[in-house]
């Protein structure tokens, strides 16, 4: 199949079609398996490999798969190409196993490199001793697993994204590949291996060959060092030579100056600039001034270091005069949230992110490529970070880029080109190896948030690793790999937080639910999607919730992944969760939604969620040889979930908190403080016989809501006098600073009961409809008072807020909702979910 110019503007007018001169995107493209551009032939596909779906006979019914993942980045095929953030492949295939079977399409959203058509395509042919582990766990089960491919559609904005999840994913060639790789390869090295080779010298003496000629060493890396001006009388620093310890490896935080002894450090100095000619510009521009300052270089099998002499800058002088003969990248840096470093040290267009002799070995590897295919251009993408300035040098330890910027730092280190890009031919010949030899993906390059070329219920399983907000700028970070491939990402519909798209939280989750909305659109009913998201602010997680159930999705289960390795946003910033979450969250079946909306705003619609919500959640979870507590199927989460249902449909919700769980009870079998289906209790009793019950894990107090659940769980252990409950009721607070919470004592007289011994416990049901009504009545008028003040609530009864908001919901009152909304601090709207929940469907009922 071929792109034309006329079949790109049949989707041209797709969100998300890449900016980019049509001829490159063309070129860049591999149809029908890939386009750099929404791919037009995927309905083909699914057409051809898909089933269709039949609720009347659609037997599938699985289980969220509920246990805790690690697996590692030590494989060759999760190296062979960096990117921003990853999912190892292996963790994926525990998902898709588990909610899949053979000759199944999943589909991700945001494919980033492609972890997820990878996974698909190894379940037919799995690393033997991830088989056998995986095999051995689910024979502890009592499960078998269906081994076999699957097959995936994948998507991301980026085109770089997109074209690095193509060559991970197409097959190859393996001997043709690498015959022609180091055919090129070759021809390079002719052309260029003279820009990396330097005299021989011991204790500043030239080493002499046999013929009486200088020895001659190959380069391995040279160390580059900014120049400072000191403070105090102006004269340059060399960073390395006045900040470095070299026996050690350590930066020193303060130096002295070699000229006047200052004792300064990098906050103090201003950056020594050049003035230089731009030949690729035709212009004069400044940049920071960087000098060489150590060799690594080898002869023979030695290696051996040295601070270049006169000949080696000479040699970079003579490079520095030529013209490379070959194309490369021109293109100018966007202002963006995280393009201001280079950009204010003169770092201003593509190739300036280069030294000359490596810009110059990658226009000529570019160059030979062309004449190939484009799956050696990845060869290029692959090293043109790594062998640019974005490269630090690290005194002690690995050289590595930035994760998540482009920062430059004080010391660099260029590596030799020619050398980097064998050792990466290596890495990608052994990861074809190991990868898949059949043509089981499709990729598109555009935005979820319309995919008109996917068909309604045609998806058997989603999963998706999403943006995490302001975390990674990812059309920002991918500059230089499409500089290289001269197809850009289209950013307008990039969901991220970026104040130079204008973009806020807001807009970040208006983006993300229109994406969940099209992933439940092609989803089959009664199918699962997977979303694995990490974020260290909860206003962001709480975003992401609320757009996967705007979006039509119930959440059932969240667990934790463990990717056995922080990102550098990770690290770096304290509030950082060290774990990555994973979200299972179900497509209802069309059945259950129509009955719903006959239903809704009556009982029997609440119950029939119940049922359906049961039916979705696990029936047991086990960790370190004990069975766990499941939240989900404990009383209150139940009523939040129905609570949610109701109101992201915007149904009046038809009985209060205490009303339900006295239904619950009379309604459904409890064990160990959760609910089950009748069908569901005997597996769950006979695990419990086998296993002893972990403790249910504690929380932090943090308001009023948390405070009563604290104290449902100690006193569901036994009735309590307020002093026993006391001194562990003030250890476990961490009260937020606008919550007005009651006194420990006010709060137990409104949810609990006394006995005659003066001790607390949780009053039964019947009991318990009386109490919260008395209560309620008390937060409703907390709640008038709010509604009479005007300007910023500072302090306030965050429980009387939702009570309030539950109240003006049910009499259809929007504006209340919104006005006193807009008067909450920003961060308590946006960290809490019942809030957030009401004010967003608040807003949209006044849209309507």
């Amino acid at each position: 199949m071929k792109l034309t110019k006329e079949i790109l503007d049949k989707v041209r007018n797709i969100e998300g079609f890449p900016l980019g001169k049509d001829e490159d995107i063309i070129a860049l493209s591999d149809p029908p398996y890939y386009t750099a551009c929404p791919n037009p032939f995927i309905g083909e596909f699914i057409e051809k490999y898909g089933t269709s779906y039949d609720e009347s006979t659609d037997e599938y019914n699985v289980e969220p798969y509920t246990a805790d993942v690690s697996e590692g980045k030590n494989d060759p095929i999760y190296n062979a190409h960096s990117y921003h953030t990853k999912v190892p492949h292996k963790a994926i295939m525990r998902y898709i196993l588990h909610y899949t079977k053979p000759g199944d399409i999943v589909f991700d959203g945001f494919c980033g490199t492609g972890m997820t058509g990878v996974a698909a395509a190894m379940c037919e042919n799995p690393d033997e001793d991830f088989k056998i582990k995986l095999e051995q766990e689910a024979r502890q089960e009592g499960k078998t697993i269906e081994w076999g491919a699957r097959r995936a559609v994948l998507c991301d904005l980026s085109p770089a994204a997109t074209f690095i999840a193509y060559n991970y994913n197409t097959p190859v060639d393996v001997e043709e590949f690498e015959k022609e790789a180091k055919r090129i390869l070759e021809e390079v090295e002719d052309e260029c291996s003279w820009m990396y080779e330097t005299n021989h010298t011991i204790n500043g003496t030239s080493q002499l060959s046999i013929d009486g000629k200088p020895m001659k060493g190959r380069i391995n890396y040279t160390v580059w060092s900014d120049v400072f001006l000191c403070p105090n009388c102006m004269e340059e620093m060399i960073f390395w030579n006045v900040a470095v310890n070299k026996k050690t490896g350590k930066v020193l935080d303060k130096f002295h100056c070699p000229h006047c002894g200052l004792l300064t450090d990098k906050r103090n100095v201003e950056k020594a600039k050049v003035t230089i000619y731009d030949k690729a510009l035709g212009k004069m521009i400044e940049q920071v001034k960087q000098v060489p300052v150590m060799i690594n270089y080898s002869v023979g099998r030695k290696r051996f270091e040295k601070t270049p002499d006169e000949e080696d800058l000479k040699l970079l002088q003579k490079i520095e005069e030529m013209d490379i003969p070959y194309w490369y990248p021109m293109e100018e840096i966007k202002k963006g949230d995280k393009t201001g470093e280079p950009l204010r040290i003169g770092i201003t267009h593509a190739h300036h992110f280069y030294t000359k002799r490596n810009l110059w070995v990658l226009s000529t590897f570019y160059d030979n490529v062309l004449v190939y295919n484009n799956l050696l251009y990845w060869l290029i993408t692959s090293v043109s970070e790594g062998g640019s300035k974005l490269n630090r040098e690290r005194p002690g330890g690995l050289p590595s880029k930035l994760s998540g910027t482009l920062y430059i730092s004080s010391m660099i280190r260029e590596i030799n080109m020619i050398d980097f890009i064998k050792r990466k031919l290596q890495r990608r010949i052994l990861s074809h190896k190991i990868t898949n030899k059949k043509y089981n993906c499709m990729i598109t390059t555009q935005s979820t948030t319309l995919l008109p070329n996917i068909k309604t219920n045609s998806i058997d399983y989603i999963f998706t690793d999403p943006p995490f907000g302001a975390n990674l700028m990812y059309s920002e970070l991918n500059f230089l790999w499409e500089a290289w491939l001269k197809v850009f990402t289209n950013n307008e519909s990039e969901a991220i937080i970026n104040k130079t798209q204008g973009k806020g939280l807001v807009e970040y989750q208006r983006i993300m639910e229109r994406c969940f909305k099209e992933m439940h659109r092609i989803l089959k009913p009664g199918r699962w999607m997977t979303v694995e998201f990490h974020n260290s602010k909860n206003s962001v997680w709480n975003a992401i919730q609320e757009a996967i159930m705007r979006a039509g999705f119930v959440v059932a289960n969240v667990r934790s992944l463990d990717k056995q390795q922080g990102s550098f946003n990770q690290v770096a910033t304290t509030m950082a969760v060290k774990q990555d979450l994973i979200i299972s969250a179900y497509k209802p079946k069309d059945r259950f939604v129509q009955d719903f909306v006959r239903q809704a705003g009556t009982e029997e619609g609440v119950w029939n969620f119940v049922r359906q919500h049961l039916e979705r959640l696990p029936v047991t979870l086990e960790s370190g040889g004990r069975l766990d507590v499941i939240p989900e199927r404990q009383n209150y989460l139940l009523y939040d979930s129905m609570v949610a249902y109701h109101i992201q449909r915007g149904a009046t919700v038809p009985m209060g908190a205490a009303d339900f769980y006295q239904g619950l009870k009379q309604r459904f079998p409890e064990r160990d403080g959760m609910y089950f289906l009748p069908d569901q209790v005997s597996k769950y009793e006979q695990k419990r016989m086998e296993l002893e019950l972990n403790e249910q894990l504690s929380f932090l107090i943090l308001d009023e809501k948390t405070a009563i659940q604290w104290l449902r769980q100690e006193l569901s252990k036994g009735p309590k006098t307020y002093q026993d409950i006391q001194p562990k009721f003030l250890q476990e607070l961490k009260q937020l600073r606008h919550e007005n919470m009651p006194e420990l004592g006010d709060l137990l007289q409104e949810s609990f009961l006394q006995d005659e011994k003066g001790r607390w416990y949780v009053p039964d049901t019947s009991k318990q409809s009386d109490l919260e009504k008395l209560r309620e009545r008390r937060l409703l008028k907390d709640f008038e008072e709010y509604k009479t003040g005007r300007g910023k609530l500072r302090y306030f009864r965050t429980e009387a807020v939702r009570a309030g908001f539950k109240d003006c919901w049910s009499k259809k009152d929007y504006n209340t909702i919104v006005k006193i909304g807009e008067r909450l601090p920003e961060s308590v709207l946006q960290e809490d979910t019942t809030l957030l929940m009401y004010y967003d469907n608040a807003l949209t009922r006044l849209g309507d």
